[in-house]
């Protein structure tokens, strides 16, 4: 084995120890001698006492440990001060595995290290906090991966796996974790820190020869009711596996035949130790994969036909129903994938997976399923998928099915609770059949998705956890334990016990293996400190004060600045139709509810691709993370932290990196909208606490921009005086690392009193020219001009002669100034309404300033109107796209000077996706060779970039791939960036100067 360096692992750029909330003992103690962050106080722990299950408890406090020696001093002084723990990853847990009133150690931030690989024998040992997707990026140079691929891959923890047992989509082939780990390092209640692995070696050390001693002991012992009791299904994760340490019958879940003291670890979630290192079998990446997907026109064939299909030796079988294949064609992202895969409107459709070395044998196999539905009754129902593309494709619309179902508006939502219960193949129809029919009973439905190869299939039920649904959940689960042991399987089947399901333990399992489980837990901690009360004397799953939504949860009804009034609905359970809110709904229950959207699930922890969450990314903090901020905003809106609500510093805090780049707005599968939730917090705090001058100078910009471009030689002198200028920003609350904007001659000043050249072929088009690109980057306007003058539209400037331009009001609304933005809506609205009346089509060429128009104007209350502008306003690119499908628009071009490009996407763009329509209009500029950089935000944010205390958050966001991409670009590529801010930022940052779309045109025009 040897020691590596692991730098793919993403890691946090910046590192600023936090030490809040600690006035008490034990907060004092954890400060003094931790060097990662110690959080005791009410919005950090309000963030810690949820995770994606129904549940809420506040923990004692949480500590960030940055590296292994602040996890054991953590645990010496919980030890010490006889304080429980409780061990967390990525908080994604679904039963409540990672709540408790305890000391939560937070692993995902800093313990996410390579610490051993062995490339010949296929091991690695890691920390307990790397992610999966992180360590399956670093292992795909050798030729491996770890395989057990569940669908929360990019933000799931090996260390939450391992204590979870997790399964996964290919665990057919693979197996489950316990399958799958070879050895775990752990810290025991006492301090002891002992190797658990496999026994073909003796074990070492006396209190680990105890441990081994007693539990082939209570094995021996209840050798009988362990064959009686234990499910006969490969899904069954429920309790702890003492099975293996029967003598006379192993059940040996490893190659050599040994049982393995680990496994006795895993599964136990953290109720038995702290799991500081696992080491883990890895697999050989198959070279290749086909994909069959087959269409049923009825859910009971589909389930009935799976133990056919398993017979074909795939590696994955999965389902997704008809609710989740519409909700799915409801998402404009997923659709085009999953109509790929349809045959006619099927009731349900299964994916089946074939993977191996020789791509010709994989092929055969989809020959094979097809033969095999053909002799099944049900010819061309297959869709063949060989192509790596659109396999990944539609394996990431179903690994987002929980996502996908989550996203129901309403306080009715799917609830977890007997989602994943395991029965055996032959009885999975009958099952899903009659389980239904309990659903229906109790006035909901549920939707089927996932594993239906292992008979583990995932439904949730619609229920209102406020109101009426605690009861109902009480008595849907006793109806599917009863049919679950008709079946002879397991009720626990992937996610675990936690407070959801630890009372089913005993009744699972019976009351001599519950006490079997008792002893050992007492035999590893006496104390019960060890995330107590899981497993072991667990609360009932339907005790209402540890729901999130507790009796007497209330959201103050206050005025809001922007409309909510969406989110109020209506959903009926058994036909999931919506109805719309009735009148007199307030708006502040309309903000809760798009709050509340917010169901934990991490999925904002990913870092692979998309724009979410930029500023996660530098931090790894939960406060700095779509989902730490929606807590935050639930726990203000109802009280939790105080009366001030939206306006308290808490809010105000968790918001201060929020870079409002409308990631989660397309990224989040709920739909949490953050740079919206952000404007309706900054309004709050703007009313109750007023803005600063340096707000102020920011959302007044559009206002003085006029004075300012006529004393613009001025103020660039000023900056660039030694001293004065720095001071000067310094003042301000400006970064003096920072070059400011140069003020030109407007523009529409220039132009706006000109009559527009009527078009030989009548068409016409209004270009609105931003405050940005009006008064300091002239040359955008000018380029985008001349070519739609030379697509042929009479084009009209968004000013009249002796009135004030028109602006969309943005940045007001970055200081909460949401009135004097409405104002500006109206003005706008009012000007512009006429044109796109007559369908003239308005084009912007700021991305933030133009979709501002088809976003935020949609919620001031202007009805019909601002729908109407929306539907007529386009970037620059969307409109040129839009015109030369039609057939309207043709522009002649010519090569220019370079013939390579690197794009740079503004977040809003990703956002509202509108990248793609730069990408193809660069491409009809010859000899182009266009590349687009894989970034997420520049960092710069409008005034964001330019604050103090906000600059080196701004560069890290940079640095993360962007500038070095710039840095590394060949000789003579020109960079691609339509937003102002992000030309500024790659100015700043790479000494390099950006280009918009319109430019490039300009210069390929004939």
């Amino acid at each position: 084995m040897s020691s590596v360096a692991s730098p793919v692992i993403p890691k946090p750029v910046i590192f600023s120890p936090t030490k809040s909330g600690t006035r008490s003992p034990l907060a004092r103690l954890l400060s003094n001698e931790l060097r990662g962050d110690v959080l005791f106080d009410s919005a950090s722990r309000g963030r810690y006492s949820t995770d994606a299950s129904i549940y809420q408890i506040t923990p004692i406090g949480v500590v960030v440990p940055h590296d292994q020696a602040d996890v054991l001093r953590a645990l010496d002084i919980a030890r010490d001060q006889k304080v429980a723990v409780l061990s967390r990853g990525a908080g994604t847990s679904q039963c409540g595995q990672t709540v408790g009133e305890a000391l939560i150690i937070d692993n995902s931030r800093w313990l996410c290290n390579v610490v051993d690989f062995d490339q010949h024998a296929r091991t690695v040992t890691v920390e307990p906090g790397i992610v999966l997707d992180h360590l399956n990026a670093w292992l795909k140079p050798y030729g491996l991966w770890f395989p057990v691929d569940v669908s929360t891959s990019a933000q799931c923890t090996i260390g939450g796996m391992t204590g979870n047992n997790s399964c996964g989509s290919r665990s057919i082939e693979y197996g489950n974790m316990v399958h799958n780990v070879l050895g775990i390092d752990a810290v025991l209640a006492d301090g002891t820190q002992a190797h658990f692995g496999s026994l073909k070696e003796p074990v070492q050390g006396t209190r680990l020869t105890e441990i081994l001693e007693t539990l082939k002991t209570i094995a021996t012992r209840e050798r009988g009711e362990l064959a009686e009791r234990i499910p006969k299904v490969l899904r069954r994760v429920a309790g702890y596996n003492i099975d293996l340490f029967d003598c006379q019958n192993p059940r040996a879940y490893t190659d050599d035949g040994f049982a393995n003291l680990s496994h006795l670890l895993v599964g136990s979630e953290g109720t038995l130790a702290y799991s500081r290192q696992i080491t883990l079998k890895l697999s050989p990446l198959p070279e290749h994969k086909t994909l069959g997907v087959v269409n049923f026109q009825s859910f009971y064939k589909a389930m009935e036909t799976t133990q056919h299909i398993v017979k074909l030796k795939p590696t994955a079988v999965e389902l997704v129903d008809r609710t989740m294949i519409d909700l799915a064609m409801e998402n404009p992202s997923f659709r085009p994938v999953i109509e790929k895969a349809l045959v006619g409107s099927p009731a349900a459709i299964l994916l089946v997976e074939f993977a191996g070395q020789d791509q010709a044998a994989l092929i055969q196999k989809l020959d094979e399923l097809d033969v095999l539905m053909s002799d099944l009754g049900l010819p061309n129902c297959v869709v063949k998928m060989p192509e790596a593309k659109a396999q990944k494709a539609l394996w990431d619309v179903r690994k987002a099915g929980l996502n996908i179902m989550m996203s129901m508006k309403g306080d009715g939502k799917p609830v977890s609770f007997v989602e994943d219960c395991a029965v055996p193949l032959e009885h999975l129809a009958d099952y899903t059949s009659r389980l239904t029919e309990v659903f229906n009973r109790y006035g909901t439905e549920g939707t089927w998705y996932a594993h239906a190869s292992v008979g583990t299939l995932h439904v949730r039920p619609i229920l209102d956890m406020r109101r009426e649904g605690a009861a109902q959940m009480r008595a849907i689960a006793e109806e599917t334990a009863a049919l679950v042991r008709e079946y002879k399987g397991a009720l626990s089947g992937e996610h675990g016990d936690g407070l959801c399901r630890g009372e089913w333990v005993s009744w699972q399992y019976g009351p001599r293996i519950h006490q079997a489980f008792a002893e050992i837990k007492n035999l590893f901690d006496p104390e019960n400190r060890f995330s107590p009360n899981k497993m072991i004397h667990p609360p009932k799953m339907d005790d209402r004060s540890n729901f999130r939504f507790a009796p007497g949860y209330t959201v103050a009804s206050t005025p809001t600045a922007l409309d909510w009034s969406a989110w109020n609905v209506l959903r009926d359970p058994m036909t999931g139709v919506e109805t719309a809110p009735g009148t007199g709904v307030d708006a502040s229950g309309g903000l809760a509810s798009a709050i509340e959207m917010c169901n934990n699930n991490g999925h904002c922890r990913k870092f692979d691709a998309g724009t979410m969450c930029p500023s996660y990314r530098i931090t790894k903090d939960e406060q700095h993370l779509t989902r730490g901020r929606a807590n935050t905003l639930r726990l203000a809106l109802s009280g939790q932290l105080g009366t001030e609500g939206l306006a308290s510093p808490e809010v105000k805090e968790t918001l201060d990196l929020c870079v409002s780049c409308k990631g989660c707005k397309r990224d989040c599968p709920t739909g949490v909208d953050m740079a919206k939730m952000k404007i309706e917090a900054r309004a709050a705090w703007a009313g109750r606490h007023g803005t600063s001058l340096r707000e102020k100078l920011v959302a007044y910009m559009p206002r003085y921009a006029g004075l300012a471009s006529r004393v613009g030689g001025l103020l660039s002198a000023l900056e660039h005086t030694p001293v004065l200028g720095a001071m000067t920003k310094r003042a301000l609350g400006l970064a003096t690392e920072r070059s400011l904007p140069r003020f030109k001659t407007s523009f529409l000043g220039q132009h706006s009193e000109q009559t527009p050249t009527p078009s030989v072929s009548g068409r016409e088009v209004l270009l609105f020219v931003d405050t940005f690109n009006n008064y300091i980057d002239t040359q955008n306007a000018l380029a985008a001009q001349q070519v739609l003058q030379a697509a042929g539209y009479t084009v009209h400037l968004n000013q009249r002669p002796g009135e004030r331009p028109l602006c969309c009001g943005r940045t007001f609304l970055s200081a909460g100034l949401v009135d004097q933005a409405k104002a500006e809506a109206r003005r706008t609205l009012d000007a512009l309404v006429p044109f796109v009346k007559r369908g003239v089509a308005i084009v912007g060429l700021e991305p933030s300033c133009l979709l501002t128009l088809r976003d935020e104007f949609l919620d001031y209350g202007y009805g019909e109107e601002a729908k109407l502008l929306a539907q007529h306003a386009y970037l620059f690119e969307e409109f040129l796209v839009k015109e030369h499908k039609a057939g309207r628009c043709t522009l002649n071009l010519k090569p220019i000077e370079t013939n390579t490009a690197m794009l740079h996407g503004h977040c809003h763009q990703k956002a509202f996706d509108a990248l793609t329509p730069v990408q193809t209009v660069l491409s009809w500029i010859p000899d182009l060779k266009v590349s687009t950089i894989e970034s997420s935000c520049c960092g710069m944010a409008g005034s964001f970039g330019y604050e103090a205390e906000h600059h080196a958050a701004s560069m890290a966001m940079a640095e993360m791939s962007l500038l070095p991409a710039i840095r590394q670009r060949a000789a003579g590529t020109v960079v691609v960036a339509d937003g102002t801010s992000c030309r500024h930022q790659i100015q700043d940052g790479a000494d390099t100067e950006a280009t918009h779309t319109a430019v490039l045109l300009a210069q390929a025009l004939k």
